[in-house]
């Protein structure tokens, strides 16, 4: 596999994993108790953000090692970040209504930019 393809997927895993994360709710699932957490509809919604935590970040870990074997350490991280910072931003404001604004396009943009440099340079 293509190291830069991987990183490109281990960064769409991470924005998986943050909305994953930001979905995960302890307290609904310790009310459910354990019982009925996997007997009722409602009871596997409230697992469902867990398991795709767990998912979404076991795929992060391991699109990102293969990622690192063909890409140097450094530049792969600045890479996964920065695609990851994107991709919550634009997921963020298309499917949840997030606010923006022009400042925050053209810090967007900076951060491609350098995306784009550091595959350009790479040797």
């Amino acid at each position: 596999m293509n190291a830069w393809f991987a990183l490109f997927i281990a960064s769409c895993m991470e924005v998986c994993w943050i909305y994953s994360l930001k979905w995960l709710d302890f307290k609904r699932m310790a009310a459910f108790g354990l019982r009925r957490l996997f007997t009722e509809w409602e009871g596997w919604l409230a697992v469902f953000p867990l398991l795709g935590y767990i998912v979404f970040g076991l795929a992060n870990i391991y699109f990102f090692s293969i990622a690192m074997k063909g890409i140097p350490p450094s530049t792969a991280f600045a890479v996964w970040m920065g695609l990851a910072l994107i991709g919550t931003k634009v997921i963020g404001v298309t499917l949840f209504r997030e606010a923006w604004d022009w400042s925050q396009v053209l810090f967007i943009c900076l951060i491609l930019v350098g995306v784009i440099g550091l595959k350009m340079s790479e040797r």
